[in-house]
């Protein structure tokens, strides 16, 4: 049955995927909200839009969308709102898809409050949870995926995952997008709301947004981070970005297949952005878009990496559009709207399912408190595998 989805949070992120939820031959409705009325205005008018928008279905408050007769919502909101809205969003009767991360607060304690809030809400309310993360989606995450299924690994015993973005990168400037954040009416909130952490001397740092990092490996080997060490690093400079958090921090991971993983999340690095995974098993691994074995290695295309779409969903995907019809973050923006679309069509846990998201959340959180400790080995906590 074809399904009815509201896009909430229509910014420069969350209007890449409007026409991507439109384009899908799953979905025959779609609702628009966002708190900026110039924003719904700008694609309530568009003529691709037409055949499953309808002027009605336009709203300017979460409270609003979440009464209407919809199957599910989309989450493009500012960070610090997602999991309060996604509980919200199940809460009203309706599947939740929700860009990353899970939730970005300074406190990781009220983070990890929020994962069991996350997990409890879907036991309760049987909605499916989706979070977006787009690395599960790359190419290389699809095709080392397909090779595990083999068990072409072998037993898994080492893997790398960094995501290496500098603060004041000229091709995504954090300053800049903080800005942008924070110019808004929610953003407004968010200052007054920050404040309150900055009295209390809580600060976050870059393991409070880990996913890019977490998710390659952990839905790769399908293990769960058990233990980690983590260290910091602090701007000598004191830049006023960093507010006194660290710029950068690398942990160590003990996971629950007996493997090592380590994990880079830096924000300050003299280099290009780079958001990459390796790993390695017993019989062969991956690194660099090639596999690997004990006497070769096989450059690998980006065609070969990625799985095929469904014919019906490509040729959806294809008309009116030139060129790529994969989207952005490496091509995962279709695969992640197909996936969310037909899991709940199917009534399946999609792949990215909440029991899946907060363990990539999780180990983050708690290696930012083992970075705060001066790598102190800490454990992990765990919600158990999607029932």
């Amino acid at each position: 049955m074809p399904l009815s989805i509201g896009i909430v949070g229509l910014g420069s992120f969350g209007s890449s995927f409007v026409r991507l939820f439109n384009g899908h031959p799953g979905v025959d409705r779609i609702a628009l909200c966002d708190r900026e009325p110039d924003r719904v205005r700008r694609f309530a008018g568009e003529p691709t839009l037409q055949g499953k928008f309808h002027s009605r279905d336009t709203f300017s408050s979460l409270d609003a969308i979440c009464a209407a007769d919809l199957d599910a919502i989309a989450l493009f909101t500012q960070p610090w709102l997602h999991a309060p809205q996604a509980i919200q969003v199940m809460e009203s009767g309706k599947h939740v898809y929700s860009a990353v991360p899970i939730v970005s607060l300074p406190d990781g304690d009220e983070i990890l409050d929020w994962c069991d809030k996350l997990v409890d809400i879907r036991k309760r309310t049987g909605k499916h949870y989706m979070l977006g993360e787009t690395t599960c989606y790359r190419p290389q995450a699809m095709y080392c995926r397909r090779r595990a299924a083999e068990g072409a690994f072998g037993h898994f015993t080492y893997a790398e995952g960094e995501y290496f973005h500098d603060f004041d990168s000229p091709f995504s400037n954090l300053i800049k997008v903080r800005e942008s954040r924070l110019n808004s009416a929610a953003g407004a909130e968010w200052k007054e709301r920050s404040r309150q952490y900055v009295e209390r001397g809580v600060r976050g740092g870059p393991m409070h947004y880990p996913t890019h990092s977490t998710s390659g490996p952990i839905s790769v080997m399908k293990a769960h981070a058990v233990k980690v060490s983590c260290f910091g690093y602090h701007d000598p400079n004191g830049h006023e970005y960093f507010g006194g958090e660290f710029s950068n921090e690398t942990a160590l991971f003990q996971m629950s297949n007996g493997s090592s993983m380590r994990i880079a999340e830096h924000r300050q690095i003299g280099r290009r952005n780079n958001e990459i995974f390796r790993i390695f098993g017993s019989d062969a691994g991956f690194a660099e878009n090639s596999w690997h074995t004990k006497s070769d290695a096989t450059q690998l295309t980006v065609d070969e990496m990625r799985d095929p779409l469904p014919p019906e969903v490509a040729t959806a995907y294809s008309a009116g559009r030139e060129g790529d019809i994969y989207g952005g973050h490496g091509g995962s923006h279709a695969y992640l709207v197909h996936e969310f679309v037909s899991a709940v069509s199917e009534n399946r846990h999609p792949l990215i399912n909440v029991w899946e998201a907060v363990r990539y959340m999780a180990a983050g959180v708690v290696a930012h408190k083992s970075a705060l400790g001066d790598g102190e080995l800490l454990n992990v906590p765990d919600w158990g595998d999607a029932p």
